[in-house]
């Protein structure tokens, strides 16, 4: 089991929580988007090896939240709520 840090609650286990996507991949804009831009927005991802910033629900308390982790390691490097707190 692990632990994931909640801006909020503070370090929680990882049950509670669900993932919500990569930071930082935005949504395309508008109806008249091309279906190949819907497609990499979907489909398309990079997967490095490293830093991962991806965004993070804690069902418990129903904020979301960035979190950065090692996904070699999977060790939490960050938490941040997406008001900018920063987890403990």
């Amino acid at each position: 089991m692990q632990l994931f840090p909640c801006p909020f609650c503070g370090p929680r286990d990882e049950t509670e929580f669900h993932y919500g996507g990569d930071a930082g991949n935005a949504r395309p804009d508008g109806a008249e988007v091309p279906i190949e831009r819907w497609a990499n927005y979907l489909y398309l991802r990079a997967n490095p090896k490293g830093t991962a910033r991806e965004i993070w629900v804690h069902t418990s308390c129903g904020e979301f939240f960035v979190m950065e982790r090692d996904s070699v390691t999977h060790k939490v490097l960050s938490s941040t709520a997406l008001g900018g707190e920063r987890a403990a």
